[in-house]
């Protein structure tokens, strides 16, 4: 393998997010990830513990600049009345200086929490959006 410059490494200001079609240019930090779930197995004159997959569950956090409401916008309604909306995202990391982009669509995504309010005497506010999600769909990989 061929020696990586330091210039290939990806930067995250590339990064960009959709929620339900619709560009966020307000995104400060967003990270999706899956946990592999397993069971132990024991097995008879077999001191190890084995494993056993059993499915996945997908969660994550978006954290964005207070711009506009965007979790009281999402889920106000929806945590009162109880009808959950369908929210798809859809995120983007394309450095043009990296050795490709990334891009994955994130589905059934439910947010578990948003602020109603709040506020810090001199600080720039953010919301924090943590969520969870049953379905995902790499679009791009970087690959070597």
């Amino acid at each position: 393998m061929a020696k990586v410059t330091s210039n290939k490494q990806i930067n995250g200001t590339f990064g960009s997010v959709w929620v339900n079609g619709e560009k966020w240019l307000d995104v400060d930090s967003f990270e999706a990830k899956v946990t592999l779930n397993f069971e132990d197995v024991n097995m008879a004159e077999d001191l190890a513990t084995h494993k056993k997959y059993t499915g996945w569950s997908g969660e994550g956090t978006m954290t964005v600049k207070k711009v506009y409401s965007r979790g009281a916008t999402l889920m106000a309604t929806a945590a009162k009345t109880g009808i959950m909306p369908d929210i798809n995202l859809v995120g983007k990391l394309a450095d043009p200086d990296a050795f490709g982009a990334e891009r994955v669509a994130i589905n059934e995504v439910t947010f578990n929490e948003f602020t109603l309010l709040a506020f810090e005497q001199k600080t720039l506010m953010t919301e924090e959006l943590p969520f969870n999600f049953a379905d995902y769909d790499p679009i791009d990989l970087i690959s070597v």
